[in-house]
């Protein structure tokens, strides 16, 4: 009898065929995967090449399905890597600071300079704690008019865009659509950021353009030396700032224009480590780190959240009455449909799991996106439901939290290398969809004009997030 383990070598290892020319798979009815066939003993095998395929990013969940009841560690030859799909075994490798203890070396400080990502034990946390105090608790309270000045400032902005003829802003018969990306949620956690940190108001579109090209050239893209160039060009910017700000500390106000705090880059000129005040190199990877961890976790919460709870009338209803679940929908829209897959790592040691050997240095992926559809930890998994009572969806905890039958979502991780930029997030995409929520009169999707799956129906968010979302709303 043929193994699965023989049959996975041989597809893996290319022996049968050439797995490294690219194949083309059926698209398939949601929760529904490709059959790539099966061992002698019924166990479905995994074609490593569907993970390049439009069908896996439009319809992912069945496939991360197989890989947590069949191989729970699936080491992909074909991508070097070493797949980690199941809750549990994900959240023991977030906590395992000397097994698991970075994100591979060079991933992100060729762009982002020379961040915490790449640290681990004393220093990580020493660094991690230069800013974590800047966006929890207080500091995090702080900034709450801010968002909202930024949010209702660009929603009173879709007037003259649609006096001016925009594409993303059109009015008829007493309708207004809007593309919800374009004219608000790609710029909005941007313009927050950029706000909050201390930057004038005048340097919203380089900070635009700073993190668009750090974002894109991670990873040593094409993109790369555009990025390379843009954290230049952002370093060269906050010399001449963290100058000013050494001799004159500058704030963040309320509404009413009355300080409330000092801004982050003001904070961190005042920061010191074993005695020496931050380098201006220093505080730029810092600032690099917040921007990155703020930005495209934040649209993708709002677009996602926004398109979900649309498609379920009885739950955004429910939301519009009660400010209060905007919090609910928020951690079930990341559990559902998050915007970050899962966070890399290396191992330390020699280590086996599941049966599986895996040598030290390897690359390993923990797939936060399939830790939120395991089905040992939520029940009907691919159901989108804001009171789901196995989530929890209270304080985000670098901790995590396990009781009581409820867990908290993976796609911020948990443990030390907690995103830094969930807390961030979270408050962006919740108090500027209470903004929009106010502002928007009957919303509802633009059937017209959003993209639809092979059966009709709008397509899924699958990975990563929709990439816009066309809203209709009344104008009186």
């Amino acid at each position: 009898m043929t193994s699965v383990s023989s049959v996975i070598d041989d597809l893996a290892g290319l022996d049968t065929e050439d797995f490294s020319q690219p194949k083309e798979f059926p698209l398939m009815p949601l929760g529904q995967a490709v059959d790539m066939g099966h061992a002698d003993d019924g166990t479905p095998l995994i074609d490593p090449r569907i993970f390049n395929s439009p069908e896996f990013f439009r319809n992912p969940y069945p496939y991360y399905r197989i890989l947590r009841d069949h191989y729970p560690v699936y080491h992909d030859k074909l991508h070097n890597t070493y797949w980690v799909t199941r809750y549990d075994d994900i959240t023991e490798c977030y906590f395992d600071d000397e097994g698991f203890n970075t994100i591979p070396k060079g991933s992100s400080s060729g762009v982002l300079g020379n961040t915490q990502l790449e640290l681990s034990g004393i220093e990580h946390r020493r660094r991690r704690t230069l800013y974590g105090q800047h966006l929890v608790g207080e500091s995090l309270k702080n900034r709450i008019p801010a968002i909202q000045h930024l949010a209702t400032e660009m929603i009173d902005d879709w007037d003259r865009a649609a006096e001016e003829g925009s594409e993303y802003v059109i009015d008829k018969d007493g309708v207004r659509t809007v593309e919800l990306g374009m004219m608000f949620a790609n710029e909005f956690p941007i313009r927050v950021v950029c706000e909050v940190l201390g930057f004038p108001k005048e340097s919203q579109d380089d900070f635009y353009y700073w993190y668009n090209s750090m974002m894109s050239g991670l990873g040593g893209s094409d993109t790369h030396k555009v990025g390379l160039e843009a954290r230049q060009h952002l370093e060269d910017y906050v010399e001449s700032m963290v100058e000013a700000r050494r001799i004159e500390p500058t704030y963040l106000y309320d509404l009413e224009g009355n300080p409330v705090s000092k801004d982050i880059i003001t904070k961190l000129c005042e920061t010191k480590i074993d005695g020496d005040y931050l380098s201006t190199e220093e505080i730029t990877s810092n600032i690099a780190l917040v921007v990155g961890g703020g930005g495209e976790t934040t649209r993708g919460a709002i677009l996602n959240m926004w398109y979900l709870l649309l498609q379920a009338p009885d739950q955004f209803a429910a939301v519009c009455a009660d400010d209060g679940l905007w919090d609910l929908a928020f951690h079930e829209t990341l559990r559902h449909s998050s915007s970050i897959g899962g966070q890399p790592r290396h191992n330390s040691f020699d280590i086996e799991m599941h049966g599986v050997k895996i040598p030290a240095g390897s690359l390993m992926q923990m797939v936060d996106f399939s830790a939120n559809h395991d089905e040992r930890i939520f029940k009907d998994p691919e159901t989108f439901d804001i009171f789901r009572e196995d989530l929890y969806s209270g304080k985000i905890l670098r901790s995590g939290f396990r009781k009581e039958g409820r867990c908290s979502h993976m796609a911020f991780g948990v443990g030390p290398h907690l995103c830094p930029g969930a807390w961030i997030s979270h408050q962006e995409a919740v108090e500027g969809s209470k903004i929009l929520k106010q502002r928007l009169k009957n919303p509802r999707i633009n059937e017209e004009r959003t993209p639809k799956d092979i059966d009709g129906k709008f397509a899924p968010t699958g990975i990563i997030s929709v990439r816009g979302l066309w809203l209709d709303y009344d104008l009186t």
